[in-house]
């Protein structure tokens, strides 16, 4: 709220599964006009949850609109993973006709094509959330949290697995150069801020920064927003740029031999 950021809450499944856990998500008392993210599990849907719940997320956040996360990979190094991802698209057809609010598709640390994205955006998705490899590893932390040999084996096995994040920026452009697009996945600092947008993001995010700020101190947080607009700034100016749309127009990034 106090520098003008977007924050996307983690999967709130939790709270659909244990009601009385829902008012850990009312931060909107917090942010009275941040742009707020529900967030559920795109796979849920093909286990009983409907337009019922992702109604009831996003009014638990009073939020703008609601991710569905697509983790596959994730669920498959599960010992007990939802892998039933049958005839999803359909069901994400149906609740992007449906929900009040605007659908936007998001991997968890594995990136996303450019051919997912168009069937991603050919059901009626809103906006596209790359979440490429470079950053967390889910595989790696379900490695870590094994129940078994094997869960902890493909963890390792698929620790590095997926599309890097600026990959996914240049591949879902080229298929749609107007979609509302979010770059995460490994992004650290206002200068990787920078360079996802000078590729065609519209949005960068980033979780692991703030996530080290918080487990120190609000006051950390608020250190770690200011020098990463700091950070933005500066690339700006150091590439002559007056803002953020020049940036994204500028073709300043080039790629080294």
């Amino acid at each position: 709220q106090n520098f003008g950021l977007a924050m996307g809450v983690g999967s709130q499944r939790v709270a659909v599964e244990k009601p009385e856990l829902a008012n850990t998500f009312n931060v909107r008392r917090y942010a009275p006009d941040a742009l707020l993210l529900a967030n559920l599990g795109a796979v849920q849907l093909n286990y009983s949850y409907g337009l019922d719940h992702c109604q009831r997320v996003v009014d638990w956040l009073e939020a703008d609109a609601l991710i569905l996360h697509l983790n596959p990979l994730q669920e498959c190094v599960q010992t007990r993973g939802d892998t039933d991802f049958s005839g999803l698209m359909a069901k994400i057809e149906t609740l992007c006709a449906q929900l009040p609010v605007p659908v936007i598709a998001k991997e968890v640390g594995n990136g996303i094509s450019g051919s997912l994205a168009q069937k991603l955006i050919n059901v009626g998705v809103g906006a596209i959330d790359t979440a490429g490899a470079g950053g967390t590893s889910w595989a790696r932390v379900e490695s870590e949290r094994a129940e078994d040999v094997k869960q902890r084996r493909l963890g390792q096995t698929f620790a590095d697995w997926g599309i890097p994040t600026a990959d996914c920026i240049v591949a879902v452009r080229a298929i749609a150069p107007k979609i509302p697009l979010i770059a995460s996945g490994g992004l650290r600092n206002g200068l990787d801020v920078a360079k996802t947008l000078a590729l065609g993001a519209d949005i960068a995010g980033m979780a692991l920064p703030f996530l080290k700020a918080a487990d120190h101190s609000e006051a950390a947080l608020e250190t770690l927003s200011d020098i990463l607009i700091a950070e933005l700034k500066t690339a700006l100016f150091c590439t002559g740029q007056g803002n953020l749309q020049a940036l994204k127009h500028s073709q300043v990034l080039q790629r080294l031999p």
